[in-house]
């Protein structure tokens, strides 16, 4: 698990496909790996990895085809920069909210415009995942934690603070390039429960408090 805090914004040394699946190698910047392991989880942009190599510089982790097919993992080239969070420890701040890092799907940068000191961002999302976002609800985007400003149809709108846009990858985002989506978790559960029947053990007050009812 993650909270959709990023750490630090790295960047690709190589790709190596190997099989058909992809080994990624990552220049991990000002990320302190002392305390990461092989076998431990860290979050490339929004995507769930597993280092399977460790030195000096970064790591490196395998990207199977089903993580290629789902993210923007499989588009990347050498130099290009990905926002870094390690796993979430226990004792850690949630500054963010909960995030599995487990790509839901691919998204749009629509538009880009000033407000004040900040920037308003407008995402085109895939039909099927629209349903799962709500108005100030959470999102994460290439692994970073945000909360929707508003929902029209199939789009949704963020406020980036200059902080968020100095420390990860939005800064070098432009209108039409695609992003890694995750859905907040509650609203996949609450799907599953709806469908299978739940509905009457939830509350009608909490649902539309979240947006769901």
């Amino acid at each position: 698990m993650f909270t959709g805090i990023i750490q630090s914004v790295g960047r690709i040394r190589s790709l190596e496909r190997r099989g058909g699946d992809v080994r990624l190698s990552i220049d991990t910047a000002d990320l302190d790996l002392s305390d990461v392991k092989l076998g431990d989880s860290i979050a490339v942009s929004g995507c769930c990895l597993t280092a399977v190599a460790i030195d000096a510089q970064g790591f490196a982790a395998d990207v199977s085809n089903e993580t290629l097919s789902l993210t923007s993992l499989g588009g990347l080239a050498s130099g290009d920069a990905v926002n870094l969070e390690k796993a979430l420890r226990l004792s850690d701040r949630l500054g963010g909210h909960l995030v599995s890092g487990h790509v839901d799907g691919l998204g749009k940068v629509v538009s880009i415009s000033a407000d004040a000191r900040s920037q308003r961002w407008t995402f085109q999302v895939p039909d099927e995942l629209a349903r799962y976002i709500a108005h100030k609800g959470s999102i994460c985007i290439d692994g970073t934690s945000l909360t929707v400003n508003e929902v029209e149809g199939s789009r949704f709108g963020v406020n980036l603070i200059p902080h968020t846009v100095a420390h990860t990858t939005f800064a070098d985002r432009r209108p039409g390039d695609a992003v890694n989506l995750e859905v907040d978790v509650v609203a996949r559960y609450i799907e599953r429960l709806l469908g299978a029947g739940a509905a009457p053990k939830l509350d009608e007050a909490f649902l539309k408090s979240h947006g769901f009812a």
